[in-house]
């Protein structure tokens, strides 16, 4: 995990403190591979420990953070990621990612998209259909459950598990597309395990019978889940999984390189 130092703190006085106090508490979580101590929060922003706790407590209550209560840490919550989404839905994901997308579809052969978390759900922001393909429910725009989707998968996998837990406390947190698919927190938790020992994710049917998916997240600088390239094609098509993977893991790496300047991987796979 990694914590800033005191140069967090801001140089001039406020006009605001309580609206700078917050802004300064997202983005040290913003920052964090998983969810921190209150305590972490007061010393290394140097705010007082009774103004943290009220204003995560504010935060808490309009879902811009969450409260880990058995490990007493706080995370970012899903109105965080409705902004994260808000800002990839603009530039520069969309716009550096759809020249990739396409050319991962024209060296597949099949249809790609790019999506981004929001919540519980995955919202595609990049499609590209590749010819004498059926139409897909990955528009742009469209938003999916993140467990039933590769794409979702993905980048569940790349988060914290106590961010997961969050997300899908229970069963009621489970939705449902085709019957197929985990529908409780035990059996999301054995698929993730699956795609973190692989190193991509793959649904099959869950979405759209008839259909199969691979997908791989693309990190940031951190390691968090920006976002999750995906291929989709008939199921009774013979395409290796992993040979797909390994495409969307070259197209993934490229993505994060232009986003935040992580080192080449080299050509394509």
């Amino acid at each position: 995990m990694s914590i800033p130092d005191r140069r967090d703190r801001t140089p001039d006085k406020p006009q605001v403190p309580a609206a700078d106090q917050t802004l300064r508490i997202l983005s040290l979580l913003a920052r964090q591979r998983g969810p921190i101590a209150a305590q972490t929060i007061t010393a290394h922003l140097g705010i007082p420990r009774s103004s943290v706790y009220h204003l995560l407590r504010v935060l808490e209550a309009h879902g811009f953070v969450m409260h880990l209560a058995d490990e007493r840490r706080w995370g970012l919550g899903t109105a965080a990621f409705e902004l994260a989404g808000g800002f990839a839905r603009q530039e520069p994901l969309a716009h550096l990612g759809r020249p990739l997308v396409a050319a991962l579809a024209d060296r597949t052969g099949e249809s790609a998209h790019l999506a981004v978390m929001t919540g519980r759900d995955v919202l595609y922001l990049v499609e590209e259909r590749a010819p004498r393909r059926p139409a897909l429910v990955t528009d742009v725009g469209v938003r999916l459950p993140a467990h039933l989707t590769a794409s979702g998968r993905a980048m569940l996998a790349a988060l914290p598990r106590e961010q997961v837990r969050a997300l899908f406390p229970d069963a009621a947190s489970f939705a449902d597309r085709t019957g197929r698919g985990p529908s409780r927190p035990t059996e999301l938790r054995e698929v993730l395990r699956d795609v973190r020992v692989r190193g991509f994710a793959t649904e099959d049917g869950e979405v759209t019978l008839g259909l199969r998916s691979v997908g791989v997240a693309v990190l940031d600088h951190t390691g968090w889940p920006a976002a999750a390239v995906a291929v989709t094609w008939p199921e009774e098509l013979p395409r290796d999984p992993e040979h797909l993977a390994a495409e969307l893991q070259h197209a993934a790496h490229e993505l994060s390189r232009h986003l935040y300047g992580m080192p080449s991987s080299g050509g394509p796979v």
